[in-house]
């Protein structure tokens, strides 16, 4: 309750006193979900993730204050004091998890449940996206985009050599990031959109893992043989995470470097697809890994044949839009 509370009051605050209290009910909403199986590496995720939300969170309050004392201005709007733009993109950076800011996030995830996992990457990314996308108007442009190229091919690189299935997942978020703040500026409904999409495909990925009861690699290889059929759809939407085509992650990749395109900003379109490969071969592992192949050598994992487990309606809700959705994709251009 007190999530959903904290993101309303946010997304729908108009003065900076009341969308900082919104971020602080979030942030004191989510300790008690990180930390509940009392695990010493669940609390240790719990005290970073305290530390950096609460020194974004003055950052944000100093950001607000510092414009107010120039401008007579509480409106989140009204953000027109450049020291005060500088301060809330480092703020709402180290809120989401962008670079250099990101280091908390993959740790953090890796002390969480996989449920607390999905909504550290969804629903506490929404508030600071719509923070961002309020005030995108009087945020700096070559600031704003060196941090997301810098996101995106960090997001790749490090997610290449890494074996447990949260911390890949983590990467995977923060180089989704840089993808939605380098379009921000020049059009803000195209980043949420993209942060929709994103959303229903990391809810299947996490909802599916959490059904079949895989946290890394070495696992991953002896699913197939518990849920086939939902392995192969983990496959699928893999690959839509990775933004191949015809599924439903082209759609945003797609839709932005158009966008770059036409504002002349063809070399930063050019160097974030590129950068996007790096993604796309920890996903290809990933998909490899939960339905194509047989382990190479024995593992310590005992072979569960067939699981019967209820028909779970969500999953392949969402499994299905987070695969089908590009040929509805005129319809929700339509909608930008």
């Amino acid at each position: 309750l007190s999530l959903i509370l904290g993101t309303t009051i946010t997304i729908s605050s108009n003065h900076w006193v009341m969308a900082w209290t919104g971020l602080e009910i979030n942030t004191l909403a989510i300790i008690p979900l990180i930390s509940k199986s009392h695990h010493p590496r669940a609390i240790e995720a719990v005290i970073k993730y305290f530390l950096v939300q609460a020194a974004a969170s003055t950052l944000v309050l100093f950001s607000s204050m510092t414009n107010a004392w120039y401008t007579g201005q509480w409106d989140l709007t009204q953000l027109t004091h450049p020291t005060s733009c500088l301060l809330l993109t480092a703020a709402i950076g180290m809120k989401l998890g962008l670079v250099p800011f990101h280091f908390w996030f993959p740790e953090v995830l890796q002390g969480s449940s996989l449920t607390t996992a999905l909504l550290l990457s969804t629903v506490m990314k929404f508030p600071p996206i719509t923070i961002l996308f309020l005030t995108s108007h009087s945020l700096n442009p070559a600031l704003l985009t060196s941090m997301a190229i810098a996101s995106a091919a960090l997001g790749g690189w490090m997610g290449l050599n890494q074996t447990q299935i949260r911390k890949i997942l983590a990467f995977s978020s923060i180089s989704h990031l840089g993808w939605m703040v380098i379009i921000i500026i020049y059009n803000p409904k195209l980043t949420l959109l993209t942060f929709y999409l994103y959303s229903l495909m990391t809810t299947a990925v996490f909802l599916t893992l959490n059904t079949i009861k895989v946290i890394k690699l070495s696992t991953m290889m002896t699913s197939w043989t518990k849920t086939p059929m939902l392995n192969a759809t983990l496959m699928l939407t893999l690959l839509s995470l990775a933004g191949l085509p015809p599924l439903t992650g082209f759609l945003p990749k797609w839709l932005i470097i158009q966008e770059l395109t036409k504002q002349e900003m063809t070399p930063t379109a050019m160097i974030i697809a590129m950068l996007s490969l790096l993604g796309l071969f920890f996903y290809l592992r990933l998909a490899y890994y939960s339905t194509i192949t047989l382990p190479p050598n024995s593992t310590n994992h005992m072979k569960q044949w067939h699981i019967n487990k209820p028909t779970s309606i969500p999953i392949a809700i969402v499994a299905s839009l987070s695969i089908l959705l590009l040929p509805l994709s005129p319809m929700m251009l339509s909608t930008i």
